[in-house]
């Protein structure tokens, strides 16, 4: 399980710090670090962030500040210098309240129990909603069930996007962007801006390119390292 992380503070050596720990856990992936709150509302808008590394003191918005203007805020942990808002991390349910300068040690017992708090949070949505193994496509006044191991990629072209399956081709009007959120990340990939497979169905990778059922798909540059630690970890 991947916990996806956003660093937002001010100072650039805490930053960097916070930085270099989160790249030593394999269970943590940073999304981005940002000197701001101001900043940092875009990343949370796209609703991909599961930890947030929040500093409290920062200039126009302070951490506090902006942790009350969000409806729905990701797991907080508060990392700051002063320890008389400890109270206030408690009100807002902020899940640890660590004091700089933050230790490797005291940075892993956080992330730990964010770990625990993710997957429990994990537990009860998927004993609320039972998981299915296959997506409705409504194209050409019909309704197609398809199954996720029958999808070998999907092509994204403006506002539409075309399934290509074990059988057929389905045309959808739909944003690659939006149908990347509702797949699942464990069985599909973003390779490309144009581009989401199944990574089941990988056949190889030569440059920067996946072979998928002898179609050869192009990764794009900001998702080559992306790809390659998911798909060929040991390489």
């Amino acid at each position: 399980m991947k916990i996806n992380c956003l660093i937002v503070d001010d100072e650039q050596l805490a930053r960097q710090l916070l930085e270099s720990y989160v790249l030593k856990i394999p269970h943590m992936e940073l999304i981005k670090s940002c000197k701001s709150a101001v900043e940092a509302i875009e990343f949370l808008q796209k609703g991909n962030v599961d930890l947030m590394f929040l500093d409290i003191q920062m200039p126009d918005l302070s951490g506090i500040e902006f942790l009350q203007t969000l409806k729905n805020k990701p797991l907080v942990i508060f990392t700051t210098a002063y320890k008389e808002f400890a109270l206030d991390g408690y009100e807002l349910d902020v899940i640890d309240y660590m004091l700089k300068p933050i230790s490797f040690e005291r940075f892993l017992q956080g992330s730990n129990k964010a770990l625990e708090q993710i997957k429990l949070i994990k537990a009860a949505k998927n004993k609320e909603t039972p998981s299915k193994d296959f997506v409705s496509l409504k194209s050409n006044h019909k309704v197609y069930k398809v199954k996720y191991n029958d999808i070998y990629y999907i092509e994204g072209l403006k506002e539409y996007v075309t399934f290509y399956t074990k059988d057929k081709k389905i045309v959808v009007l739909e944003s690659l962007k939006r149908l990347e959120k509702t797949l699942p990340q464990e069985l599909f990939l973003r390779i490309h801006k144009s581009y989401v497979i199944n990574i089941q169905i990988i056949d190889s990778m030569y440059g920067n390119q996946l072979e998928v059922k002898g179609n050869y798909l192009p990764i794009g540059k900001m998702y080559l390292d992306k790809v390659k630690r998911i798909l060929f970890p040991d390489i």
